[in-house]
């Protein structure tokens, strides 16, 4: 599924991938037919461990089909609930991959985890570039603006590019409320002003989601507006900053863990290299055992 969208100088492309309920992104800059994409998904059958790379191509067959120059492949986050192919696209393209400089954060919390990853020599542990608070990217005709936005993860960060806000999971739509702040590094209080950061740019700013999770069973929806997310959003329109870190710590703690987050973080730390080959030549995704007390 594909949604075209015109907004000031850029046009913005998503593609909703269903089975991870992920929105990907692909914008472009008309004037010289510069592309970024953002939030890529590699497909993963958990129960079968294939891998699928129907989607990562629909993306690769779109910018040939019209002629775009890709120029950033861009992630929010280390997400824990799909596979990025952002590898997969730099190995196709050639272009440059990068995330929050935060990730350094969450790759130390796993690197004893995962510590047969094995990204070889990648730059920054997989990613071409990590990128701080009030980095711009060069981006045709226009720029991107990148805003640390962590809380959810230490990593996350939202890309401004003209009157567009690419936020990741840090806010939903209005509806459906704030991300959680339970995995390692997250932090409500923390969250609660990346939020404010958002909320402080022009009222008609088009925020741009990573997932709608479609309350009530309405219709897919994938972007509001920065006033309406002030107005309506139901975790922190019109309440304090103690009674939204009051709420959502007591929410998260009753949240099952994400299906796909151990194959998600084998992956997606390390910019979407796959793990490393194992002595039978074969690649595994490994899931930590909790040890259960003995009765």
């Amino acid at each position: 599924m594909s949604i075209w969208n015109m907004q000031m100088n850029v046009t913005v492309k998503s593609f909703y991938h269903a089975p991870s309920g992920t929105a990907s992104y692909l914008v472009v800059e008309p004037a010289t037919k510069s592309a970024v994409i953002i939030d890529s998904v590699l497909g993963f059958d958990v129960a079968s461990g294939e891998l699928s790379y129907t989607f990562a191509d629909e993306l690769l067959a779109y910018l040939q089909a019209q002629d775009l120059n890709l120029v950033w492949i861009l992630d929010t986050h280390a997400h824990a609930d799909h596979l990025t192919a952002a590898h997969y696209l730099h190995q196709k393209t050639g272009v440059p991959t990068a995330i929050g400089s935060g990730i350094a954060k969450s790759q130390a919390h796993f690197e004893t985890t995962f510590y047969h990853h094995g990204v070889g020599g990648g730059k920054h542990a997989g990613f071409d570039i990590l990128l701080d608070d009030g980095a711009v990217l060069p981006f045709g005709e226009e720029s991107v603006q990148v805003l640390a936005t962590p809380g959810h993860t230490p990593d996350s960060v939202s890309y401004l590019i003209g009157a567009n806000v690419f936020v990741g999971d840090t806010l939903f739509m209005p509806d459906a409320g704030t991300a959680r702040c339970d995995f390692p590094g997250g932090d409500a209080a923390v969250l609660w002003h990346s939020i404010e950061k958002i909320h402080r740019l022009p009222a008609a700013t088009t925020i741009w989601v990573c997932h709608d999770y479609q309350p009530n069973g309405r219709e897919l929806k994938l972007n509001t507006t920065v006033a309406e997310s002030k107005r309506s959003n139901i975790h922190v329109a019109h309440v304090s900053k103690q009674d939204y870190v009051n709420l959502r710590n007591s929410r998260d703690s009753t949240l099952n863990a994400p299906a796909l987050l151990y194959p998600s973080l084998q992956v997606n730390l390390w910019g979407g290299a796959l793990p490393q080959k194992e002595q039978n030549g074969q690649r595994y995704i490994k899931i930590p055992l909790s040890q259960q007390r003995k009765d």
